[in-house]
């Protein structure tokens, strides 16, 4: 599985003098969030096939060993497994804390989650809970950790978005929301940081077969487009950091994508939110 996935990730990187510029520029230590599975556990292990050092955080420990235990011995880096609650103000300090001895040249930030189900119908809790996670703490740990990157010159920093960000998400409110906020701080970021020799990246992945869709109800077979996989997306993002502020993975979320800036912004609402109802059965 690891060759493979080294096959899969790195082809373009593949040269050893290569692949030591990647590390050299975002290594020796990359800080994953929402580590222990989804796009977060594949960022990490595909970072890992490239040759950095990497701390996995998220709050399932178990989970957590059991992929450094694997990534360490495929491929000989240095993996920290590190339990925190990042929804909770404590859990950000915490990590920051703990990364602050590590040479960290790679932030990425997954970590967060997703609801269905109309706004008055979820609690109130929940969905601020979802805004702290989704929106509270890739500030926080881009202002604790990327002052450090950017004071070594050099490094890079990832926001997980999402196509949800284009346009309102009716039954998903909150979740499009804090997805829209987390494109415009990597957008602005990424202009902010064009000349210190850190790279910034907003990932915005469309349809992903991770655990998160199926948890939230969503039915794989009414998706209109076929679920990508997690290892492209992930390839996609470590393809363009360095070369683009936004990757929209896969053709057809791009042409997505494009489709919501040209019609009418409540057109588009509309239409998402039919689409959402279908693929949740609501």
């Amino acid at each position: 599985m690891a060759d493979g996935l080294v096959k899969q990730v790195a082809k373009p990187l593949m040269k050893a003098a290569a692949r030591g510029r990647f590390v050299q520029r975002y290594g020796p230590w990359a800080v994953v969030t929402g580590a222990s599975s989804g796009i977060g556990e594949e960022t990490a292990r595909q970072l890992a096939a490239l040759g950095l050092s990497v701390v996995l955080v998220a709050r399932r420990r178990d989970r957590l060993e059991a992929l450094a235990a694997d990534l360490a011995a495929a491929h000989g880096v240095e993996v920290r497994a590190s339990e925190h609650d990042l929804a909770s103000p404590a859990g950000v300090e915490a990590l920051i804390t703990e990364v602050r001895p590590l040479d960290v040249g790679l932030l990425v930030n997954n970590a967060g989650f997703g609801m269905k189900g109309g706004f008055f119908d979820l609690s109130l809790a929940e969905q601020r809970r979802m805004i702290e996670l989704n929106c509270q703490t890739p500030v926080a740990l881009t202002h604790g950790l990327g002052a450090r990157i950017v004071a070594r010159g050099r490094g890079g920093i990832i926001f997980v978005s999402s196509t949800a960000a284009f346009q309102g998400l009716p039954t998903s409110a909150v979740y499009g929301a804090s997805k829209g906020f987390d494109l415009l701080l990597g957008e602005a970021v990424w202009d902010e940081l064009r000349k210190t020799g850190v790279d910034v990246l907003t990932l915005c992945p469309g349809p992903t077969d991770t655990e998160g869709p199926r948890r939230t109800g969503v039915d794989p077979d009414k998706v209109p487009v076929k679920m990508m996989q997690v290892g492209p997306v992930v390839r996609a993002a470590l393809l363009g950091l360095g070369k683009r502020a936004v990757v929209v993975p896969g053709a057809s979320n791009r042409v997505a994508a494009l489709l919501t800036r040209l019609v009418p912004r409540a057109m588009a609402t509309r239409v998402a939110g039919r689409l959402i109802r279908r693929v949740t059965g609501e």
